[in-house]
């Protein structure tokens, strides 16, 4: 994984935390979080169980920043990949790609987020999970506005059918994330192959049809 995926600002050169984060992931994506326990991780770090506690006061607390370490690289990825396009459907095209364009360990840490996210309905009594899981509840909404203000965007320029972008905007994602449900790196699909399918089948949902131009390419 690039340990830049899994870095906060705040980390320095000497922490351990990044390498805590990914062989979480590790663990989390081949056990399964709840099947993890806390010595596999220091295992993998080549560090003491006591020192874990250093950087996260529980399994919980790793995971939530697991968590909101994916949405915030989500939030990122789709702000780059739309910035500069042209078109209202140039960027849901840009949008909707951004999100398979992932290493494979960064698809481990999609599916954790999404194995997990009722993990965020409600607080938690440790201060540390619940600054975690209020950011968590913050991205979530900010990456939501960014699929609203692109659906609000393609229908004021006449891309896009009149749609309740706030209901086409959960639909979209719904449709994009339900991949991490059943997609494993290695398996018979490629990563590829099934981001070009669900890119199409997002043009497709909120434009009504592929545009004309792709439309004719597609079928060239």
């Amino acid at each position: 994984m690039s340990i830049e995926a899994l870095t906060d600002a705040s980390d320095g050169p000497r922490s351990k935390r990044p390498a805590i984060l990914a062989a979480a992931v590790e663990c989390f994506g081949e056990l399964g979080y709840e099947a993890t326990k806390w010595s596999e991780v220091a295992d993998r770090v080549g560090i003491g169980q006591t020192a874990l506690y250093h950087y996260f006061e529980s399994k919980a607390h790793c995971l939530l920043t697991i968590m909101r370490l994916g949405l915030r690289n989500s939030d990122a990825a789709f702000r780059r990949a739309t910035e500069d396009s042209p078109t209202a459907v140039a960027a849901l095209r840009a949008g909707a790609a951004a999100a398979y364009a992932l290493s494979p360990q960064e698809v481990q840490q999609n599916r954790i987020l999404q194995a997990n996210i009722a993990l965020l309905a409600n607080a938690r009594s440790s201060e540390r999970e619940e600054t975690e899981r209020l950011a968590c509840r913050e991205l979530v909404a900010r990456v939501e506005r960014n699929w609203v203000d692109l659906i609000e965007r393609g229908a004021r320029s006449g891309e896009f059918p009149a749609h309740d972008p706030v209901i086409m905007s959960r639909t979209v994602l719904g449709l994009l994330v339900s991949v991490w449900r059943w997609y494993r790196p290695g398996g018979s699909q490629s990563l590829p192959a099934v981001s070009e399918f669900l890119v199409d089948c997002t043009v497709r949902m909120v434009v009504g049809e592929l545009p004309a131009t792709e439309a004719t390419a597609a079928a060239s």
